[in-house]
């Protein structure tokens, strides 16, 4: 895949969560951010704290090591390891933007068993991260996305390559806000409510 495609797929998946977040979920009350269809689910706000919080951790990895790394000649192709590519495309949604399977989250990154990680303006943090990260896709064009390598979340000693932790961390980011339009969907969410 051209450097540049998987760049701008990267940034195109970024824009467009950002934009959703801006537009359906600024105005939303308390009872419609906090609802959750049963005790086994994730309401609106506990969704955008994983999502907070997973950005949070790359964007301080992936700086780090911009900062660090001796390979800051472009390549105009990416060739993914196939860890990498195993990795986002199990993040992928289905054809029909679907999520074809579940993931158990990290208890540090899982707003249910870790609360702190729920902020108390977690849409306008989303929109601050996510655009903190744009930032960081357009400064990646500048270095060597197969050589630079970032470790992950769930493990210090697994490195991947930097194209394909930036199209995990889309690919994620996109299957959680699918996530927040399912809920969205419901037949049971609130109307507004200013009790």
């Amino acid at each position: 895949m051209k450097s540049e495609t998987l760049l701008h797929e990267v940034k195109l998946i970024t824009q467009t969560g950002v934009e959703f977040v801006k537009k359906k979920l600024s105005h939303l009350a308390p009872n419609q951010i906090n609802w959750k269809p049963n005790s086994d689910s994730w309401n609106i706000s506990e969704i955008l704290a994983h999502l907070n919080t997973y950005t949070k951790f790359y964007n301080k990895a992936i700086s780090e090591r911009l900062q660090t790394t001796r390979h800051t000649t472009p390549t105009d192709f990416f060739i993914s390891s196939p860890l990498g590519k195993s990795a986002w495309n199990g993040m992928k949604l289905g054809k029909q933007k679907n999520i074809k399977r579940r993931f158990k989250s990290p208890k540090n990154f899982n707003p249910t068993y870790t609360e702190g990680l729920i902020s108390e303006n977690p849409v306008e943090e989303y929109i601050q991260l996510q655009n903190d990260f744009l930032g960081i896709v357009e400064e990646a064009k500048n270095f060597n996305l197969r050589k630079v390598k970032t470790g992950l979340s769930i493990s210090k000693i697994v490195k991947l390559r930097l194209g394909d932790v930036l199209l995990f961390i889309a690919y994620h980011n996109e299957r959680h806000i699918q996530q927040i339009l399912n809920l969205l969907q419901n037949t049971n969410f609130p109307e507004k409510s200013y009790e």
